[in-house]
Order: structure tokens, then C-alpha cells, then sequence
């Protein structure tokens, strides 16, 4: 198959900038590591990958290049729902990609819409409020200690070692903070203490009548890799999981610990792995994602957010991390990936 590699490379959105921009406004752009690596896998398989930049030249692209599929990673460039417009151009085109569709994506960039959609599936999330324009009166629901951050960001953007808020002044200075500086709303949630999680996933739910994949796959069509705990006892800002921290590749002395499986015991390990499939098909996700966890007081995981396009670089992001510690192959996780979409497009 000729398949179109659609990414947002840093190197080239860090040309396009703008000068007040946040300094960490490029986290979660595509590092040649990620745009090579995929294609050396899919390329192993058999197929013709060629990279297509997911910029405004796009549209014109894919209609000269035609793909039969596309591989998407793009997180997009502009807007609330940035990491829906090369999904919405696929779907223009009717040509067929990995992954999660438009709305999908656009929910899960919004954590406050994310958190709303999982509360009324009577799913644990922290208890929240969104703060549009800074002076709304603080939901009597929260207590401090709170966590504020921006509601469309990912990859740690716009969290540092003022997010934690402990009095009425500090939340509201960081809140106008992330309003000026990310132009965008924040979101306040009840701080949870306890330790931190992130788990993947790949599959789709069988269709009714499908034959199984293979045992891989649970009865349901899903498989879940190891929980990872992020050990924040050497993050650089204590309890702050942010873009820095993440910069770190997993074995550098300055990064953070990651420990892969976890060590929990086996009632609260099932009780992750399956509430990690609630998240994800409460949004109606497909094919993969990463959901994060965070204990709360009492020891009790609450859904923290998902990320739809979850980072693959080979030897540093948590998907592989997480796939790596089951012993499944970068080249196969890439590939697998792909015969999911395959699948449901019947190509």
C-alpha cells in the first residue's frame, strides 16, 4: 500500500512561531525520530510510506498523491480543535487512516469537555471547573490544594511549579496566567495526591459475528499493555509532571523513573486496565491511545485525561515504553496500528 505518513514536524512548525508564543509551544510536534521510525516500519512490512506535512498545503497533497491510507500523527496548527483537521480532510477525500475520527479528537484535546463526557458515563474523574474569562465564582465543590492548566494543550504544556494552588490568590493568578499566556481556558481540578499513572492501549471492540484477531486480543477486541507509574521523585518541579520533565529521554540521570509494570496489586492493576477501556470508548477512540491515571486520597484511580495521538517516538515515548515492557516490537506495534484501521475499512 502507498500510505501517507501525515505529521507536523518540529523542525519545520518551529520556523512559523510567533514570537510571544509559550515557551514550550512546539512539545507536541513530531521529531524526525517518530516520522523515521514509522516509516522504516511500515516499510519492513511491505508498504510505501512517504511523508505529507500536515500544514495548509495539505489538502492539495493528498489529492495529487492519492494514498490509499493515511497514518496519522499530526497534531494539527491552529484552533480548539487542531488535531481534527487532517481527520476531517481524510474523510473529505474518502481516503481511509489510523485512528480516532474528528469528533473524537476534538473532545479529547478539550480536557474540560473530555472530563465532562466521562463524568456523566459515571467514570472517576477529579472533581473540575473551567474558567473562561477568570472571574467566575469558584465551584463550592473544590477544595484546596488544586491544579490549574490550560484545557487544550497536551505533552505537559503550561503546567509549572505554580499549577498547584493552595489559596484563592494563587489560583486566580494562575489561572490569568494560563489565560494570557495560552489564550485559551483553564481548568481548575481537585489536586490528587497520590502516585501516577499512564496506560496503552491498541484494538477496537469486535463487531458482533467478528472472528477473534488473534490471542492477543481480550475476548472484548482490546489489548492493554503494562500500567507505567511515572516516579516523580526526581521531577525537576516536585508533583509536576510538565513539558521539561518530559524532555527527558527515559534513561537520562535528569529525568523522571519509569516504572513498567507497575507495582500495584492485581485487583487495582484490573481495575486501571478496564476503566483505561471506558475512557477510551466513552469517546468512541479507535484503533490506540493512552489514558493517564492519578490516586486520590483514599487510593481510588481517577481518570486525569487520553491522548488520541499518542507519541511514537522509538526509545522515548510511553507508548513505547509501555508496549516495550510486554516484549511486542516497535516495527509490529507501528504495523499492527495500521491492519486496525485496515480492519474496519475492510482494505
Amino acid at each position: 500500500m502507498r500510505i501517507a505518513v501525515l505529521a507536523n514536524c518540529k523542525h519545520t512548525v518551529k520556523a512559523r512561531v510567533d514570537a510571544d508564543a509559550p515557551p514550550d509551544a512546539l512539545a507536541e510536534y513530531d521529531a524526525d525520530e517518530t516520522v523515521n521510525g514509522i516509516q522504516a516500519a511500515l516499510r519492513g512490512a511491505g508498504h510505501e510510506p512517504f511523508l505529507l506535512e500536515a500544514d495548509e498545503t495539505l489538502f492539495d497533497t493528498l489529492r495529487a498523491t492519492r494514498p490509499d491510507m493515511g497514518f496519522n500523527i499530526a497534531e494539527g496548527l491552529h484552533g480548539d480543535s487542531r488535531e481534527s483537521h487532517v481527520p476531517a480532510l481524510l474523510e473529505l477525500l474518502k481516503i481511509p487512516y489510523t485512528g480516532s475520527k474528528i469528533l473524537t479528537h476534538a473532545i479529547s484535546l478539550d480536557k474540560v469537555m473530555t472530563k465532562r463526557v466521562w463524568r456523566d458515563a459515571g467514570l472517576p474523574t477529579a472533581p473540575f471547573q473551567e474558567f473562561i474569562h477568570g472571574h467566575e465564582p469558584l465551584d463550592p465543590a473544590l477544595t484546596f490544594p488544586m491544579f490549574v492548566k490550560p484545557a487544550r494543550e497536551g505533552s505537559g504544556m503550561g503546567i509549572n511549579a505554580n499549577s498547584i494552588v493552595h489559596d484563592e490568590a494563587a489560583l486566580r493568578a494562575q489561572v490569568l496566567w494560563v489565560l494570557t499566556t495560552y489564550r485559551q481556558p483553564a481548568l481548575v481540578e481537585g489536586y490528587l495526591p497520590g502516585r501516577e499513572f499512564t496506560v496503552g492501549l491498541i484494538g477496537n471492540r469486535y463487531r458482533p459475528g467478528q472472528a477473534p484477531r488473534s490471542a492477543f486480543y481480550d475476548a472484548d477486541g482490546f489489548h492493554v499493555f503494562p500500567i507505567e507509574e511515572i516516579d516523580m521523585g526526581r521531577a525537576i518541579i516536585p508533583s509536576v509532571y510538565n513539558t521539561e520533565a518530559k524532555g527527558f529521554a527515559p534513561e537520562n540521570a535528569a529525568g523522571l523513573k519509569f516504572h513498567c509494570p507497575a507495582d500495584l496489586p492485581a485487583d487495582l492493576t484490573e481495575q486501571i486496565k478496564a476503566l483505561t477501556v471506558r475512557a477510551f470508548e466513552a469517546l468512541n477512540g479507535l484503533d490506540l491511545s493512552r489514558v493517564d491515571f492519578k490516586l486520590d486520597a483514599d487510593g481510588a484511580p481517577q481518570l486525569v485525561e487520553i491522548n488520541t495521538l499518542p507519541g511514537l517516538r522509538p526509545q522515548f515515548s510511553d507508548m513505547w515504553i509501555l508496549s516495550n515492557a510486554e516484549g511486542v516490537n516497535y516495527d509490529w506495534l507501528i504495523v499492527e496500528i495500521l491492519n486496525l484501521a485496515r480492519e474496519r475499512y475492510g482494505v
